[in-house]
């Protein structure tokens, strides 16, 4: 008698051509991507090879290191200049402010003096003669072989706005130790004033002379007339 729900086990029978199992192949996505990287990979080098820039040889790249290494101390000895440059122009702007704080300091001396020297000239006695421009004062000194001379000129103050242009001559009168007289004449002195100018220096004298009595006059540069004369005596 037969019963249900029995069951029989299924006994694995060889065939003859062995495992029946279909062999497994490479996907073909693999293939196609390992395709292209090859194809890629291979251009790349082609592109490199014949149109991209040339790759450097040892001795190349070791003078382009060097010509960088040149580079950096170039730039380095630029900087360093630069910097001296930028330390010398701060020196010398603040020398340049000294300078101008001194220049100022001068400016208000000389400002000083000049109305102190002007009281002076508006002190002195007009020239006797009367004449502008006039000589107010002069000295005259021997001084081992040569004449010292300082001659003060002024205009009065109703000329003072018109700039006098002159020639100022020395002739100087004196004696020799034998007893012998002399005249001689000194070079001529330009001068030019607006109120006044004051005249000093030193003239050679001959040898053994010695100067007594000097005449001053002075012409004028345009006209050539004489504008002003005053004879006075050499200090002793």
């Amino acid at each position: 008698m037969a019963s249900f729900g029995s069951s029989k086990r299924s006994v694995f029978k060889p065939t003859a051509y062995g495992n029946s199992r279909r062999p497994r192949r490479i996907p073909r996505w693999l293939v196609l991507m390992l395709t292209g990287v090859v194809l890629g990979s291979g251009g790349l080098l082609f592109l490199q090879k014949n149109y991209g820039p040339p790759r450097l040889t040892i001795e190349q790249s070791e003078q382009l290191h060097n010509d960088i290494n040149s580079t950096n101390l170039d730039k380095q000895r630029l900087q360093s200049q630069l910097n001296q440059q930028t330390h010398d122009l701060t020196e010398a702007k603040a020398s340049l402010a000294t300078q101008t704080v001194q220049l100022k300091q001068a400016q208000e001396q000389a400002a000083k003096s000049d109305s102190a020297l002007q009281l002076f000239a508006d002190a002195m006695p007009p020239d006797p003669r009367g004449t502008s421009p006039g000589i107010r004062s002069a000295t005259f000194k021997n001084n081992a072989g040569q004449l010292d001379y300082q001659v003060l000129v002024m205009q009065d103050d109703n000329k003072k706005a018109t700039r006098y242009q002159g020639d100022m001559e020395l002739t100087v009168a004196g004696r020799y130790p034998n007893g012998k007289t002399n005249t001689i004449k000194l070079p001529l002195i330009s001068i030019d004033l607006q109120q006044y100018t004051f005249v000093r220096g030193s003239a050679p004298l001959p040898d053994n002379f010695t100067a007594r009595v000097v005449t001053i006059r002075i012409t004028d540069q345009n006209s050539k007339h004489i504008s002003a004369t005053r004879t006075l005596h050499v200090l002793r």
